[in-house]
Formats: C-alpha cells, sequence, structure tokens
C-alpha cells in the first residue's frame, strides 16, 4: 500500500496531469482524490513503479470522465458560463504553473483518446505503450490519436512566435489595452477606427459599435482585465487572438490592420466548436 507521505509526494505531477486531461482545477483536483482513494485501498506491494501505477490510475479517472461528457455531447463551456469562482481558480493555477492558455483552448477541443494521447506523450513523456495500454487500444492507434490532435493544434492552437509586422502591431495595440495605456491606444489606431462587438459580451447599454479612436481607446481600457487574459492563436491558420480566462474560450477578437495602424476591432462570442 503507498503511504500518504509517496502520494503527497505525487500530488502536483498528478494535478497537473489531471488539469491538462480536464481543463478544471477543481475537477483535477477530485481526479486525484479519486486515485488516492484507490491507492490507499490497492495491493501495490509488487509494483515497480507507483509514479506511473498512479498516472494510469488517474488517467482512467480523467478517461471515464472525458467520455461521459462526450456521451452526453457536452460542448465545451464558454468562459462566461463556468462559476467565477471555478473560473478564478483556473485562472490562477494556468498563471502559476505557466500554461498556454491558447493551448488549453484547443485541448478542450479535442476527442477523449486524442486530448489523453496528446498529454501523455507529448506533454508528460508517457511511452505510446502505456499510453495503448490506457486506451485499451493498440500502440499504433495511439500515436494515430496523439498526431491527429497535432494536426489539430498545428491548425487550431498556439501561434507561433513571428516577426510580422502586423502583428507586432496588434501585439503593442493589445499590450496598452491591457495596461489601459489610452494614449499609446490611440497612437496605434487610425482616427476612424471601428470597434464592433457581440452584444451579448458587453453589459446592457454598452453600444455594439464604436467609432473613432479616442472612444474606442477610452471603452477599450473598462476592459482591460479581459484583455490581461488574451493570447495569440491561430483558427484555421489564421493568426488571431483569444480571451480565454483560465483557459476557457469567451471571446475572439479579430484586429485589422491597415496602413500601419489598426483599423478596425471585431469581438465575437464563438460558436463551440468540436474536432
Amino acid at each position: 500500500m503507498l503511504t500518504a507521505v509517496e502520494f503527497e509526494a505525487a500530488r502536483p505531477q498528478l494535478t497537473a496531469l489531471a488539469f491538462r486531461l480536464l481543463g478544471s482545477v477543481h475537477d483535477a483536483e477530485d481526479a486525484v482524490q479519486t486515485t488516492w482513494i484507490k491507492a490507499s485501498t490497492a495491493d501495490t506491494t509488487q509494483l515497480r513503479n507507483p509514479a506511473a501505477w498512479l498516472t494510469t490510475v488517474l488517467t482512467h479517472i480523467c478517461l471515464d470522465h472525458l467520455r461521459t461528457r462526450d456521451r452526453r455531447r457536452e460542448e465545451p463551456l464558454l468562459a462566461d458560463m463556468i462559476p467565477a469562482e471555478s473560473l478564478a481558480a483556473d485562472e490562477r493555477y494556468l498563471r502559476r504553473e505557466n500554461i498556454s492558455r491558447a493551448l488549453m483552448v484547443v485541448l478542450d477541443r479535442l476527442t477523449p483518446p486524442q486530448r489523453v494521447a496528446y498529454v501523455l506523450h507529448d506533454l508528460f513523456d508517457v511511452p505510446f505503450r502505456e499510453v495503448a495500454r490506457t486506451l485499451a487500444t493498440t500502440t499504433d492507434n495511439a500515436k494515430k490519436h496523439a498526431s491527429r490532435a497535432r494536426r489539430r493544434i498545428d491548425r487550431t492552437g498556439p501561434a507561433p512566435t513571428t516577426t510580422d509586422e502586423q502583428a507586432a502591431i496588434v501585439d503593442a495595440f493589445l499590450d496598452a489595452a491591457a495596461g489601459g495605456d489610452i494614449d499609446r491606444m490611440i497612437t496605434l489606431m487610425t482616427e476612424d477606427c471601428v470597434r464592433t462587438a457581440d452584444p451579448a459580451l458587453v453589459p446592457p447599454g454598452t453600444p455594439p459599435t464604436v467609432t473613432g479612436a479616442r472612444a474606442v481607446a477610452e471603452e477599450t481600457r473598462l476592459f482591460a482585465d479581459r484583455i490581461r487574459v488574451t493570447a495569440a492563436m491561430l483558427i484555421d491558420g489564421r493568426r488571431t487572438h483569444v480571451i480565454a480566462p483560465g483557459g476557457h474560450l469567451l471571446a475572439i477578437v479579430d484586429v485589422v490592420v491597415r496602413d500601419g495602424l489598426v483599423s478596425r476591432i471585431e469581438i465575437v462570442r464563438p460558436q463551440p466548436i468540436r474536432t
């Protein structure tokens, strides 16, 4: 039987794995606690690698959770549909562990086998033979699941670093917006810059369309907290930005650059997407 001391030593790694599999720190902690219950009653005296065994047990628990969501055809929840306390906990964990919020968004859109294969092998270096055992499939099939996940992430995932001038202008504008720097935002916009937003994403009474650099900058400053949780992301191969507190998608931000200045900002509420 594993001792409590041995399990607590493994807890941070198990939580890190479960968070990437489930996308929720509360769900991850529940899965880790269930793993402890199983471990505390199992005969583990003959185990050669307790850490690997715990990883397998935890992954089975997470996989069952993911498959239940899939059977119920539950789409990933948008950020404003998640309780504020849970969202804040996910954001704290994501920041503390320096996890890519764009990656969390796309992981939530993989099938359960794809997510498990990719996270285990590509993020945690678990051999494919062990991944295959967890998924109750062949090693070749486990590799195919991971390959499909990689293709999805390449097409819709974290945007690579770029030296593109337009991307640099967009990033500079969003940095200024995150800091509430009105003057800097104005210098980066055309005088006739237009901001459009889905009415569901702004407070009641906020106009869906705002025109003029100063008006756009003054209004954007009111949403600096949202800008601070944006991430550059590829969507169908096109670079854009997402607002994703805690790694949960809330909105897609498209910024149009004309003659070296931001001329249009479109903020839309995405439709749930599954791979």
